[in-house]
């Protein structure tokens, strides 16, 4: 017979969080969808990124690793390890990444404003990694905050669309 594992207090508190965490991304996507629904407007006024389909499939692959990248930073400032979550800002939002991808990405398709709020969300980026080494969760989260809010304002502007 399977025994019934104990939790301990620890794993009680982290479960508890993630929960919350979970519950606080559902209860603010309902929100949004709420806010588009009760609105007398189009539920998409982003401005479209005409692309070819292989550039529309990197820009894709790009912004899932930048998602990724975001958990990763968040469960290793959960588990205080810093030089992880300073090193995945570093190597993954940083100026430097930008400019690698943006070469396969067409960016003679994007428009000027894009570009900086792309620009933005790095600098953002490059101050989190700046800040992370203090290991003092309120420096840190304020400004982890500023990157998701340069996420954020990004994809409520603009939309990708393969060109025909």
């Amino acid at each position: 017979m399977a025994r019934n594992p104990v939790l301990r207090p620890k794993d009680a508190t982290k479960r508890g969080a993630a929960v919350l965490s979970i519950c606080a991304v559902l209860v603010a996507c309902s929100a949004v969808e709420r806010r588009n629904v009760d609105e007398d407007r189009p539920t998409d006024t982003r401005v479209a990124i005409h692309l070819s389909a292989s550039a529309q499939h990197e820009h894709r692959a790009v912004m899932l690793q930048h998602l990724e990248t975001v958990q990763m930073i968040v469960h290793a400032l959960a588990e205080e390890n810093y030089d992880l979550a300073k090193g995945l800002t570093d190597s993954h939002l940083g100026f430097f990444r930008h400019r690698e991808l943006m070469v396969r990405q067409q960016p003679e398709n994007f428009p000027p404003a894009y570009h900086d709020l792309a620009m933005a969300h790095h600098e953002a980026a490059e101050q989190l990694a700046r800040i992370i080494p203090t290991k003092d969760l309120k420096q840190i989260l304020p400004q982890f905050n500023n990157v998701l809010k340069a996420c954020v304002a990004c994809h409520l502007e603009y939309k990708v669309k393969a060109t025909s």
